[in-house]
């Protein structure tokens, strides 16, 4: 396998595929905006659509547990959809994030979709969470100094192929010593990194990584790589 680490404010990151970032000297699985029961708030607005985000996106994340053995749990705020969706998982849903907390410690960060509504359900609830100096939050806050990661913005980058073909991919957003991370939910929207709402929330323009099975793809704004190009893997297919 390639190296699919990301060294970070001193500490060593692996990026998932599947959108976690695992932090091995904390054996913790940091991810945000899992959205889950926006299918259920939808429907219940007149949009309809299929029943299963939660469950999906639950059993990704146990997947991500299993392989990387993690002990602890963050999740970056916008856990739910909206205050009540706690309330409305299904019951396989909800017996999948049971056994997920039971397994492992979990630490809910506010957002400004569920503010504390997924502590009803257990694991600790913080408004910020600071870890050997690396501060957890849902915002990026660009005016309080010091390394951060954070989720909220649902980053997203057009790459263009070498067949001269583009395809758009969730990614880590890293700009300085801040990191936003990709959306986990199934049903989140994403904004591209280009946008300048990233500038703003960062204090830069932002690099773009992606990580592949094997390696990461790193690349700029335009989704060209960027110095450090990719480590490990192999080429990204459409």
């Amino acid at each position: 396998m390639g190296d699919v680490s990301l060294s970070f404010a001193g500490c060593d990151f692996l990026p998932l595929p599947c959108g976690a970032l695992f932090w091995p000297g904390q054996q913790m699985l940091i991810l945000a905006d899992l959205h889950l029961e926006k299918g259920s708030y939808f429907a219940g607005h007149g949009w309809l659509l299929p029943p299963h985000d939660s469950l999906d996106t639950l059993q990704r994340l146990e997947r991500a547990v299993r392989e990387t053995g993690a002990r602890r749990i963050a999740a970056l705020g916008d856990s739910f959809h909206d205050n009540d969706g706690p309330s409305r998982l299904l019951p396989e849903a909800r017996m999948a994030l049971a056994a997920l907390m039971g397994s492992v410690e979990w630490h809910w960060i506010t957002g400004n979709h569920d503010g504390e509504s997924a502590g009803t359900l257990g694991g600790f609830v913080h408004a910020e969470l600071v870890i050997d100096g690396i501060a957890l939050r849902h915002e990026a806050c660009p005016g309080i100094p010091g390394p951060e990661i954070s989720g909220h913005f649902h980053p997203k980058v057009t790459i263009s192929l070498r067949t001269g073909g583009r395809v758009t991919r969730r990614c880590i957003a890293m700009a300085g010593q801040r990191l936003v991370l990709p959306a986990y939910g199934a049903y989140a929207g994403d904004l591209d990194i280009g946008d300048p709402a990233f500038v703003r929330a960062l204090g830069g323009r932002p690099r773009g990584v992606v990580a592949l099975s094997g390696g990461l793809l790193k690349v700029d704004a335009s989704g060209r790589p960027g110095p450090a190009g990719r480590s490990g893997g192999k080429e990204l297919a459409a």
